[in-house]
């Protein structure tokens, strides 16, 4: 399979407006067979884009990626199958668009409506996940916009089949095919000209690394609906029950490890370390987590090694683990405070206003008491799939689900009224 290094990314931004204002004008109904159509077809096709993916796997491996880049780069028959049920689990979810959020009628006799409509047209860069280009697609297609679709190129070859074969299904659908674009170039020229075409795209979506997602909030005009890296904390108290907060380690840590809402850094009470580091310790070695520990975690754990200051901002994706002891639950929020990312943060305590204390002061997407970070995901919160997770303050945090991809109108009625 050949990839072209030259594509016109403006022109396919013409067309995906060009399809988004068709796109717009679908009903419900409509759009919803089109998903069903697009997961039956992905379905039925998945040899074809295991064909690719495996030439991309290839490539990866003369590369030299590492063992959590390559899982996330991997597709197998299962995992074809999980993306496209994505898209019959978000044709069931409620339509985002034409909700009528407020409705007041003036003095003179004025309606006015506040509704919910697409965004338009998304870009979305992203990196090593496949799985992207079909979730992505399928919210934007659900929420009445049209995509312009950027993958990294480790992926290309996986993401220019998945995206053919969507095409092939639009084909059969009211939807233009037009509406999902995918800039098949590995031409860096090609990205930053998608961070600058303000005119035909709405809103920019990053989705991957620190350093991608910085280059696109710092290099483009285009609006940034910001994702962020995964540091994310697990903070056990002294009060914390000793069979919760193994449990929630090892999964928060082991169940994905290179995935954003998997923990990185264990923050535990002096005092609850004094009582179970046997426990611990033993559950470490079962689960081969490699530890990086302050002082007192390398004196208490054996095998772990001393962490440096780049460890406390380090998203490992992969199953080591920083610990970092402290005395109370202020420091364990002054520790979150300069290392977390805003993502997804856990404490666990029986004591609830130590758990009330943490939840109210840290500042983080989400935040979980007693429970994994794992949850932290538009499928495991039932949003269906999710586009990303967002760690910004502005229109949209958390994950990422259909409402995140609508904006507002305000729409007027009126009989003559002059102001």
């Amino acid at each position: 399979m050949t990839v072209m290094n030259k594509v016109n990314v403006e022109e396919q931004a013409i067309l995906a407006k060009k399809a988004a204002k068709i796109l717009s004008l679908l009903s419900t109904e409509e759009k919803n067979a089109a998903l069903l159509t697009l997961a039956d077809v992905l379905d039925a096709e998945y040899e074809t884009i295991l064909t690719a993916n495996k030439e991309d796997l290839e490539n990866g491996r003369k590369k030299g990626y590492d063992d959590a880049y390559m899982d996330r780069l991997t597709l197998t028959k299962e995992r074809v199958e999980e993306f496209a049920q994505g898209l019959r689990d978000v044709a069931k979810l409620e339509d985002p668009t034409g909700i009528v959020n407020s409705d007041w009628t003036l003095d003179n006799g004025l309606n006015v409506q506040k509704i919910t409509v697409p965004l338009g047209v998304i870009g979305m860069i992203y990196e090593a996940r496949p799985n992207v280009t079909v979730d992505a697609s399928g919210l934007a297609l659900k929420s009445g916009n049209a995509i312009v679709l950027k993958g990294g190129s480790s992926a290309i070859h996986s993401n220019k089949q998945i995206v053919d074969v969507i095409h092939r299904g639009l084909e059969q659908t009211k939807i233009p095919k037009e509406a999902v674009q995918f800039i098949a170039s590995t031409d860096r020229e090609a990205t930053q000209q998608l961070f600058t075409m303000k005119k035909h795209i709405d809103v920019l979506i990053p989705r991957g690394g620190g350093s991608l997602i910085q280059a696109v909030v710092n290099n483009a005009t285009v609006p940034v609906l910001e994702t962020g890296v995964g540091n994310c904390h697990i903070y056990i108290d002294a009060e914390a029950d000793v069979n919760k907060a193994l449990a929630i380690l090892v999964n928060a840590k082991t169940d994905r490890p290179a995935v954003c809402n998997a923990a990185e850094t264990a923050i535990i009470h002096k005092d609850w370390l004094d009582t179970n580091k046997d426990a611990l310790t033993q559950t470490l070695k079962e689960n081969n987590i490699a530890v990086h520990g302050d002082e007192l975690a390398v004196k208490v754990i054996p095998g772990a090694v001393s962490a440096g200051e780049d460890d406390w901002a380090n998203e490992y994706l992969s199953t080591d683990i920083a610990i970092k002891t402290v005395n109370n639950v202020e420091e364990a929020i002054d520790h979150i405070d300069a290392y977390g990312t805003k993502h997804s943060e856990a404490i666990i305590t029986e004591n609830k206003e130590t758990a009330d204390t943490f939840m109210k002061l840290v500042d983080a997407a989400a935040l979980y008491h007693n429970a994994s970070t794992r949850f932290t995901d538009g499928s495991a919160l039932g949003f269906g799939a999710e586009i990303g997770i967002s760690t910004q303050k502005l229109h949209a945090r958390g994950p990422m689900g259909l409402p995140a991809l609508t904006t507002i109108k305000y729409m007027m009625n009126g009989n003559g009224q002059t102001r």
